[in-house]
């Protein structure tokens, strides 16, 4: 299950959280920063996936995350769910995104987070993603 949908830029300002989990809202900020600081500092030809901070839930759920130009887009999942499934959701997010503002860039995230939104609950529910059969 997919604990929450994070994007941020790599200054590490939150474009996008989507959290299925009742986080506070301070909680939800340090998640936020947590998430940025294990993933920035990493390499670029490293895994793309790592094991979860303190706060998301530790070494049970897993970070999976692939970064776009200036985006970071990180989906916090536990361990039933396939890491590939996870990239390969993420890489159809961001194609989507694209085809829906032609060359998705930040600003679009920024200005149309109802689109955004609507995109993404047409991929998930509920922390559920859709699997095509």
């Amino acid at each position: 299950m997919i604990k929450g949908i994070l994007i941020f830029n790599n200054q590490g300002k939150p474009q996008l959280s989507k959290f299925y989990h009742p986080y506070s809202e301070d909680t939800q900020q340090q998640i936020i920063r947590e998430t940025f600081h294990l993933i920035s500092k990493r390499d670029e030809n490293v895994c793309n996936f790592l094991k979860g901070g303190l706060l998301i839930g530790g070494s049970d759920n897993k970070l999976i995350y692939r970064h776009y130009a200036t985006l970071y887009f990180v989906f916090c999942e536990d361990s039933s769910e396939s890491e590939l499934g996870i990239l390969d959701l993420i890489h159809v997010f961001v194609e989507t995104l694209d085809k829906c503002f032609e060359n998705v860039c930040e600003l679009d995230l920024i200005f149309h987070v109802d689109k955004v939104h609507n995109i993404l609950a047409e991929m998930e529910m509920g922390g559920w993603y859709w699997r095509p059969i």
